[in-house]
């Protein structure tokens, strides 16, 4: 398999907003001019795809479904690690549907033999991907959100499927309702997050983990631009247009930014991170991983 890191992303062609499952989503801001916006989707994505290609990258896409808008997020569709697959249980019965195409697409990943494994969730346990179950490679462990969609329950099946330590954090509001929208390891050991998105108990998690040196606090315009939604490569990240003092924050710090208008998509709830999956993350050397299975 090619070295290159490789995304997952779907065809927009059957995106709108029709309905509100978190607070960002207008479908009365889509409706007003359903072409204009399908237009600018199709075109978001293409730029999206695009700078991830151009930074290394190559991407897997899934094909769009009529009624299903929001498959444009496979991040949400499983956690990926390893050449293991954990499906994702979604809590609201407008993404369920989601839940067969994507098993579908693991399967044949599997056969194609890009993924070793594609595994179920326990019953009763609701979890929503890696939107909510974030690696972070410098520390080894995953950050897992818990609260507005996903089960605090599932922090033991992704340690348990995984085998690596997983870090619960609470969110505090419908607002930031996955981790991903609020929370993003980089490559440097950074981590740009939002505050207010935690609880008392998360916030106390990150800070004995994350050294002071090494937080970077998103400002309430920055997260809202939906920047901290972002995809990390080396010292390149790729996210939604940021506000000036954002990206003073991360030059600042030696990254290179790509920014994308990802407008469409932010009317539903989502940016760079959401619309991407990462397909080929590994936690040690890949000898280690064919001698542990």
């Amino acid at each position: 398999m090619s070295d290159r890191p490789l995304f997952l992303m779907t065809d927009p062609a059957a995106f709108e907003v029709s309905y509100r499952i978190n607070p960002w989503m207008r479908p009365e801001a889509w409706k007003a001019h359903a072409g204009e916006r399908l237009a600018e989707a199709r075109a978001a994505s293409s730029a999206l795809r695009r700078a991830l290609v151009e930074l290394g990258g190559q991407v897997e896409t899934v094909g769009a479904v009529r009624g299903l808008p929001d498959l444009v997020f496979p991040a949400n569709a499983a956690v990926v690690l390893d050449g293991r697959a954990l499906l994702a249980r979604f809590r609201h019965p407008e993404r369920q549907g989601e839940e067969a195409v994507f098993r579908e697409v693991f399967c044949r990943l599997k056969r194609r033999g890009v993924l070793r494994a594609v595994i179920d969730l326990p019953e009763g346990i609701f979890q929503e991907g890696a939107g909510d179950a974030i690696w972070d490679a410098e520390r080894g462990l995953f950050w897992a959100g818990f609260g507005p969609r996903s089960s605090e329950s599932s922090l033991v099946a992704i340690e348990r499927t995984f085998g690596h330590e997983v870090v619960g954090l609470e969110l505090a509001s419908d607002r930031y309702y996955h981790l991903d929208t609020c929370f993003c390891p980089l490559a440097g050991g950074e981590v740009l997050y939002y505050p207010p998105a935690f609880t008392s108990d998360a916030l106390a998690a990150i800070h004995a983990r994350v050294p002071e040196a090494a937080r970077i606090e998103a400002a309430d315009e920055e997260a809202g631009a939906f920047c901290v939604n972002a995809v990390n490569l080396d010292r390149q990240i790729v996210m939604a247009r940021a506000p000036t003092s954002l990206a003073a924050k991360l030059t600042g710090r030696g990254y290179g930014l790509r920014e994308v208008d990802l407008a469409p998509f932010i009317l539903s709830g989502g940016a760079a991170y959401c619309m991407t999956l990462r397909l080929d993350r590994k936690s040690r050397p890949e000898r280690a991983i064919l001698a542990a299975e």
